[in-house]
């Protein structure tokens, strides 16, 4: 007995079993997890240190290259990129796509980074390795307050960070903008000179009277008592009272009487936030694995009305960004279609077939959809954009196998046969030519599974759901559809002579044109040619793109100033935008709010200092520098993309045209920064800039470039100490003893550390405002000998001068790399430039010295490697 008969034979239990899988699958969708995008795995991790005050090519050479060579041991690397700027080293490190167990490659890299610490210079700061690079923060909001303070609004958000961790779908809050306290001892630095009192000095002083040490215990009869020593300072007013001996005179004095006190917040700061235009602080935050993302957005939007009705009057939690709202609007948006592509297949099924035919055929549909869903549990596949495309792709070839096995049991029928018999018959005849042709029809789609990339990665569930849905609907045409098949009306096919049922108007018109095309087979061949050669001439014409961008209603932006530009500059510059946004701002109470036509923004959150979270998988922050700023910003509708990106372009073209900004829609799929990368390599600075240049220019023929930078930029500036080393021998002094006073004077010294219950505030030693600021007093700064207590000023030991150096300094596994980056005119694709522009580069690459070379990035890195 085959499996058709079986069907038919226990026809009762067919039905029980397909309601069960339809009911099944039903709940399956209910608690499948649902989510705008499928995922896919981060295998990146980031590796910073800290070397204050060298130079980026110090740092390149004495800390990046040697972290570098230890990591390149690893054999699960890629590839190894860095940057080096003045006193930090981000080396980033790609793993391959084939690895999925990532934890395990963390720890190794962990270990191997622990491995070099003993190798890097005196004054380097630890490596710290982040391994939740690819960390994502689909909820953000913002807690604002104008009037109350940076502590009060820092507060508040700690206690709506506690209460949100509470929450078991949350596994992390982070917060942006939170500038910490400080407390700063301010000196003048001829009173200090007068003094004969040195920064080294008065950091002992702290430092001993500053502690938290035990005294024993005593034990007093049955009782042990332990014995505390104050010495800590509980106050602010205990450090103005800490007592300070002056060398050689032994006469005491009071901190308060050689310097100034105060606590503030730390100066520069190292990031701030703005939304809407306010000063304020962003809350991301991470929902845990395996959790559900429409159920935390809706627990959210209740928790977060509790939880602002808890805060200070006048104190707002806004939302800014949530994936929950948008996720779900995209599963309805995909949902709906598919409900229509179904509703549209069944109807052009029962017009073309008939009502009990189409009917008959077209029950496949809806039991083999749903049905999808329960072997989607099984395997793990959210319910997404890409699988629910996948189940509309199957629609139209899921269909084929039904219509297969009823046509075959209609013409048995006509020919005589009885119902069942003709069911099983025709079933058992296209049981393998069908399975064959299912199996086949998925093997087309493999290539998208078996890429090894974050592209393969992404759209996998093609293969997958397509080919859950072909062998599903094999399944129910093999014994669903033939079960139903007695129910189709079928008379008996008239006798007619031979030949004679095939003497209708299109059979008479087919045997015309195969007869011409049997005479004429070379013209016949040359039409064919010649047709598929004009479709490959039109498909040239068709645009090239990977994967579209997302409609969502969601721009980022991110601005970067000249290297080294503080970062009240970049705060000054992110005022200027928020009031260019706020005259465009279309606030909910307005009726247009929302409005499929009018164009205008809603609410923004301004990073200043950092790349902000990584709020949607898609994006990439910028590593915190002080010149860069990244703004979120939520527009009113799909149809306000386009026109507000060009006005922000437009804007910061004609009002700031010295920072560098590009403005995004969000990516379907793995990040791709810029449209068009080419990533020179080479040993030498100098021909590397005149590479970049001449390639530079000649990108900015094309029309459709709207911009050409590189991620080296412009030089920047450096003040050189140069330490005359016989005078300062005479002086007393040594190099360190220079480089410590002009770190404690200009940039500052931490001496000890305030305690504040669970908070530790660090205390910064540093010369006043006028003489930090003031470049003419940089010869009359004090230089202190530690050895001998000799004071001399700075420029009898040491003169200073200007000189340019790279900013920034790139790698790409260990060679240098500047990277061009290029950003097209809206609706221009990738090929259209590279067509013509990659002959040149290839010819221009012939003149290029030994040890030269370029890689391409971008969007056609991600293609080929989807491609693989």
């Amino acid at each position: 007995m085959n499996l058709t008969a079986a069907a038919i034979r226990y026809n009762r239990v067919t039905i029980v079993a397909v309601l069960a899988l339809f009911v099944s699958g039903l709940s399956s969708y209910v608690q499948l997890p649902k989510a705008q995008d499928p995922g896919f795995t981060i295998r990146t991790a980031t590796v910073t240190t800290l070397f204050p005050g060298a130079s980026p090519q110090r740092v390149e050479e004495l800390i990046t290259d040697a972290i570098e060579e230890k990591i390149q041991e690893m054999p699960e690397v890629d590839e190894i990129t860095s940057e080096s700027i003045s006193g930090v080293s981000v080396v980033t490190v790609n793993f391959k796509d084939r690895y999925d167990d990532m934890p395990p490659i963390f720890d190794d890299l962990r270990q191997k980074v622990e491995d070099v610490v003993p190798e890097l210079p005196a004054g380097a700061v630890t490596p710290s390795v982040n391994d939740e690079y690819g960390d994502t923060y689909g909820h953000l909001y913002s807690l604002v307050g104008p009037g109350f303070t940076p502590k009060e609004l820092r507060d508040a958000a700690l206690d709506v960070r506690d209460a949100l961790l509470k929450e078991p779908d949350i596994a992390k809050v982070n917060l942006f903008g939170d500038i910490e306290d400080a407390i700063y001892i301010e000196y003048n630095n001829a009173r200090l000179t007068e003094l004969g009192v040195s920064p080294q000095q008065l950091e002992g002083v702290l430092q001993s009277l500053n502690i938290l040490a035990s005294g024993g215990d005593i034990t007093i009869g049955r009782e042990r008592i332990t014995l505390e020593p104050t010495g800590n300072f509980d106050t602010v007013e205990d450090l103005r009272e800490a007592i300070v001996e002056i060398p050689g005179s032994r006469a005491l004095v009071r901190l308060r009487d050689i310097a100034t006190i105060d606590r503030a917040y730390e100066d520069p700061i190292r990031e701030k936030v703005r939304v809407d235009g306010e000063d304020g602080i962003s809350l991301a935050i991470s929902m845990r694995d395996g959790g559900n993302i429409l159920t935390l957005g809706e627990r959210l939007e209740t928790l977060t009305r509790r939880l602002e009705a808890d805060l200070p009057l006048g104190m707002e939690l806004r939302p800014m960004f949530r994936q929950s709202t948008l996720t779900g609007a995209s599963v309805d948006a995909f949902v709906s279609n598919l409900v229509q592509a179904v509703l549209i297949v069944i109807l052009v099924m029962i017009v073309s077939l008939g009502v009990r035919t189409g009917l008959v055929v077209a029950s496949l549909i809806p039991v083999v959809m749903v049905s999808t869903f329960v072997l989607m549990s099984v395997f793990a596949i959210g319910i997404d954009q890409i699988s629910l495309a996948a189940l509309i792709i199957s629609l139209g070839l899921l269909v084929d196998n039904a219509i297969v096995v009823v046509e075959a049991v209609i013409v048995r029928r006509q020919n005589g046969e009885d119902a069942i018999p003709a069911a099983i018959s025709a079933a058992g005849e296209m049981m393998v030519p069908l399975i064959i042709s299912s199996l086949t029809t998925a093997a087309a789609f493999t290539p998208i599974a078996l890429a090894e990339s974050a592209v393969g990665e992404f759209t996998a569930s093609i293969f997958y759901v397509v080919t859950i849905a072909l062998l599903l609907s094999w399944t129910m045409a093999m014994t669903f559809i033939p079960m139903l098949t007695p129910f189709i009306k079928v008379e008996p096919k008239p006798k007619v002579a031979d030949g004679d049922e095939f003497d209708g108007a299109f059979y008479r018109g087919y045997r015309r044109l195969l007869a011409v095309a049997i005479r004429h087979p070379l013209v016949f061949c040359a039409l064919v040619i010649a047709l598929f050669a004009l479709s490959m001439v039109g498909m040239g014409s068709v645009p090239q793109v990977f994967i579209p961008p997302s409609e969502d209603a969601v721009l980022t932006a991110t601005l970067e100033l000249p290297p080294g530009s503080d970062i009240e500059a970049t705060e000054a510059l992110i005022e200027d935008l928020d009031r260019f946004l706020a005259a465009q701002r279309i606030a909910p109470g307005d009726p247009t709010f929302g409005d499929d036509a009018t164009v205008g923004t809603r609410s923004w959150t301004s990073y200043i200092g950092s790349g902000g979270p990584r709020f949607v998988l898609s994006f990439s922050p910028e590593n915190p520098r002080s010149e860069v700023a990244t703004v979120i910003l939520s527009v009113n509708n799909s149809a306000s993309l386009d026109p507000i990106k060009l006005a922000i372009e437009q804007f910061i073209f004609e009002s700031h045209p010295d920072a560098r900004l590009q403005v995004k829609r969000l990516a379907n799929g793995p990040p791709v920064a810029y449209p068009i990368e080419i990533k020179l390599s080479g040993p030498e600075f100098d021909e590397l800039f005149a590479l970049q240049s001449a390639i530079k220019s000649k990108l900015w023929e094309y029309d459709v470039v709207t911009a050409v930078q590189d991620t080296w930029g412009p030089q920047s500036k450096k003040l050189i100490v140069d330490v005359d080393q016989a005078r300062a021998f005479r002086a007393g002094v040594s190099n360190i003893d220079i480089a410590t006073s002009l770190n404690a004077s200009l940039a500052g010294m931490e001496m000890t550390e305030f305690r504040e219950q669970d908070e530790t505030i660090p205390v910064i030693l540093r010369t006043e405002g006028t003489d930090r600021d003031d470049l003419r007093k940089l010869e009359n700064l004090s230089v202190f000998s530690q050895s001998s207590g000799a004071v001399v000023p700075l420029s009898q030991v040491a003169q200073a001068r200007v000189v340019w150096e790279p900013a920034r300094i790139e790698r790409l596994d260990r060679v240098r790399m500047i990277t061009i980056q290029v950003q097209l005119r809206l609706g221009v694709t990738v090929a259209e430039v590279l067509d013509t522009f990659r002959p040149w580069l290839n010819d221009y690459q012939t003149t290029w010295k030994p040890g030269y070379g370029y890689l391409e990035g971008g969007e056609t890195e991600e293609s080929d490697k989807a491609a693989v």
